[in-house]
């Protein structure tokens, strides 16, 4: 049976055209970069061609973009490097409590060393809610990390008008935006967003490879020592193939992207709105209008989530209840408790999230077989029998 992946929040397969322009970089053009004789002065000009293609995406400037080996280094980077370049200023930092955990996790390394934070909390579609920002900020704050869209709930954070906040405050913003690059146009120098965070395997790129933007003037520390490499920022010799697979991948996202997630919409809304329909006790999670185009995240009250994956696995379809990154643990998803649900209910959400070559066959298969899955489970459920009896709390929330 071929499988029918909605996962592609997880990671994205490679497209053919990326593949093609990286394979002279594996076994023609393989010199290193740093060297000077002619096959790695090819390299070099790959990498600041691909500099730049990936510059003008985002109307930055193509010496703001550093090449890294993915999402996770990008927010290690801008997170630690940020606090520790102006702990002379102060050593109090912001982030929310729906980032991904590269970010949380940073965070919490950073606490552990000194550094005091403040988690903003979302609101029940899982924006931070701007009046705790203003109110979290102090006079010895020197950085916030908000994420542009979050990475389960498919939510678009009201990224310019923290930008602003900050601005108007002198506070450096960092943004982890691996999951908004790719589906929604993001113009730099409009946002005002000092430290933005990439990673190439999220829009059909090839996964290690990724990029941090550092606007000009922000005083950051370097992460990773020992070579000269990215204008003496980050060291370590350059992933040239992830690079140059990278620039392509990017290009080909932002080709025609209203047309393209028109379909994409119109394939989400069908998910939602005939699982709404046809499924009772479910929770639709994340903003309404302000979501990313291809993101679709519910709960479905009286089943496990890891059950309903099991079976739509069996039925050839991939998909998610969460974060890749965390889908071994057994606790729920921190950013559905962040947006109030129980954790009985948190622990029955479903994540689909589509790609351009998903087709509306596969999702009308999946709405033809997603509501038997659910009655199967909640058949053999306790809960769902005690519900059922009017013993058990009626209340989706």
């Amino acid at each position: 049976m071929k499988t029918i992946y909605f996962d592609h929040a997880a990671t994205t397969p490679v497209r053919k055209e990326v593949i093609d322009k990286m394979y002279p970089f594996f076994n023609e053009f393989y010199g290193n970069p740093s060297s000077i004789y002619d096959i790695a002065t090819i390299s070099k000009s790959a990498i600041e061609d691909s500099r730049k293609i990936i510059a003008s995406v985002f109307n930055a400037d193509a010496g703001e973009i550093f090449f890294t080996s993915g999402g996770t280094e990008s927010d290690n980077w801008a997170i630690i490097g940020t606090a520790l370049a102006n702990e002379k200023k102060g050593k109090h930092i912001i982030t929310s409590s729906v980032e991904h955990h590269a970010v949380l996790h940073t965070f919490e390394y950073l606490s552990r060393h000194g550094f005091e934070v403040t988690y903003l909390p979302v609101d029940e579609n899982g924006k931070v809610k701007i009046d705790e920002l203003k109110k979290a900020i102090r006079k010895d704050t020197i950085l916030v990390s908000v994420m542009y869209a979050n990475n389960e709930i498919g939510t678009i954070q009201p990224i310019e008008e923290i930008s602003n906040i900050c601005k108007d405050r002198k506070i450096i913003f960092h943004s982890d935006a691996v999951q908004a690059v790719g589906q929604i146009r993001i113009d730099l120098k409009k946002t005002g967003i000092d430290l933005l965070s990439m990673s190439a395997h999220k829009f059909n790129g090839p996964k290690g490879v990724g990029a941090l933007f550092i606007r000009k003037g922000t005083k950051i520390d370097n992460f990773l020592h020992g070579g000269a490499q990215e204008n003496k920022r980050r060291a370590g010799t350059e992933n040239v193939p992830g690079i140059v697979g990278m620039a392509e991948a990017i290009s080909l996202a932002y080709e025609n992207m209203e047309e393209k997630n028109k379909k994409i919409i119109k394939l989400r809304d069908k998910i939602i709105d005939g699982i709404k329909n046809n499924i009772p006790h479910v929770k639709f999670n994340g903003d309404p209008v302000d979501r990313l185009p291809n993101n679709v995240n519910f709960s479905f009250r009286y089943i496990e989530g890891e059950s309903l994956l099991l079976m739509l696995n069996m039925k050839g379809i991939a998909a998610s209840s969460g974060s890749a990154c965390t889908s071994g643990s057994l606790d729920p998803s921190h950013v559905l408790l962040s947006i109030g649900l129980s954790h009985e209910v948190a622990h029955g959400s479903l994540r689909i999230t589509l790609g351009y070559e998903n087709k509306e066959e596969e999702v009308d298969y999946l709405l033809q077989i997603l509501p038997g899955i659910v009655q199967r489970l909640r058949d053999m459920s306790p809960l769902y029998d005690e519900f059922l009896k009017g013993e058990g709390d009626k209340n989706v929330q």
